[in-house]
């Protein structure tokens, strides 16, 4: 009996450490994306307007939107430097955001929505080398945009 009781103990340990072990190796913009995700999808309904920081539960200073197809090198230049998890948007509808604080990555959503579950879309008056640029001191209100199990924030 003793050795069951120890087999268990032994296995909750290894899969408590191994958990332990995964969130370490996120990287930081990628549990940011997560976090950003759960609030996002727990917004209420259509037609609610919202405010970006009430969505970001990180600390942030710049997002950028880039347009489908931006080359990499626009976007490492835009941002200030590189890293190995971007990818090109290869088709119309695809998210490319970006968002830094102190010149950092912080949050990096790409894709589809229908395949992450949220969009964001925004164009704004300020356009640095490839792509569409807020900050915290910009007007950051939102509308919410249900559609089918998909939530669309819009500026």
């Amino acid at each position: 009996m003793k050795s069951k009781k120890t087999v268990v103990i032994i296995a909750f340990s290894i899969i408590c450490i191994a958990i332990i072990i995964n969130l370490f190796n996120k990287d930081l913009w990628d549990v940011n994306e997560e976090l950003l995700k759960e609030e996002v999808l727990s917004i209420g309904h259509s037609g609610k307007t919202i405010n970006l920081l009430e969505v970001t539960p990180f600390e942030w200073d710049v997002v950028y939107s880039f347009e489908p197809y931006t080359p990499l090198d626009d976007i490492y230049e835009t941002v200030g430097y590189k890293w190995d998890t971007i990818s090109v948007t290869v088709n119309e509808g695809m998210n490319q955001i970006v968002f830094l604080n102190d010149g950092k990555v912080v949050c990096y959503l790409y894709g589809y929505p229908e395949n992450n579950g949220y969009g964001i879309s925004f164009e704004s008056k300020n356009y640095k080398d490839a792509g569409y640029m807020l900050n915290i001191k910009d007007d950051l209100k939102f509308q919410v945009e249900r559609r089918d199990s998909v939530v669309y924030l819009k500026s």
